[in-house]
């Protein structure tokens, strides 16, 4: 008699864990049907060929690494369940709220400009604002001054250089820093309203931003208003 039990069972079993439908209910039998068959052979096994120890401990470890994976699979489904649902939690939280994204952006009506912002890479002795209307004409200049390093949201008044009001539309604007006459790396931010909740091509929670703005992960949030 075989002292090994047949290659082609442990490959049925192993096959059967890259299924879909591996439960902890299926790893209980295929470990049920793996004692059987070892105590089925270790009874009719030949008295003066026994199986060597070595080839059982094997064939164990087979089944325990077949019970281990489905278990670690089991147990990883759950946590990324748990971290979905706190994802929509978070993002449900923002309906309603304004936020600053990635964007050099601003929206202008009725004389009101949206904010907007910046994230600077280390702190910035000297933070200037230009901003530009559609024809790319500089509309208005503003000093900011001295800054530190992270998010900071900014404003506009609406007012031109000139005193008048600007004219509703979208405008442009770009973010120079420097810090000891030095560039500071600098990254602008728009404005955008979490208008509600979805997922993207990937199922994953993502932000509704309206129509003017493409769904973003929450990861992608800089600052929220």
């Amino acid at each position: 008699m075989a002292s090994t039990i047949s290659s082609s069972v442990l490959s049925t079993m192993n096959s059967s864990t890259t299924t879909a439908e591996s439960t902890a209910s299926a790893s209980d039998e295929l470990q049920d049907q793996f004692l059987t068959l070892l105590t089925t052979q270790l009874q009719n096994q030949d008295p003066t060929d026994p199986m060597d120890n070595s080839e059982m401990v094997t064939q164990l470890a087979q089944i325990s690494t077949i019970s281990s994976i489905e278990e670690v699979t089991s147990t990883l489904e759950g946590i990324s369940s748990q971290i979905s649902a706190s994802e929509s939690l978070q993002a449900s939280a923002l309906v309603g709220n304004g936020v600053l994204i990635d964007g050099n952006t601003i929206q202008v009506a009725s004389g009101v400009a949206t904010t907007f912002g910046v994230t600077l890479a280390s702190d910035a002795d000297s933070v200037t604002v230009t901003i530009k209307d559609s024809s790319g004409t500089v509309v208005r200049t503003l000093d900011e001054g001295d800054m530190s390093a992270g998010t900071q949201a900014l404003s506009w008044d609406g007012l031109q250089d000139d005193g008048t009001t600007a004219a509703d539309g979208a405008y442009t604007f770009s973010i120079t820093a420097t810090a000891d006459d030095v560039a500071v790396t600098s990254t602008a931010l728009k404005y955008a309203l979490v208008t509600g909740v979805t997922t993207d091509s990937s199922d994953e929670v993502a932000l509704d931003l309206g129509g003017v703005n493409e769904n973003v992960a929450l990861s992608d949030i800089s600052l929220v208003l």
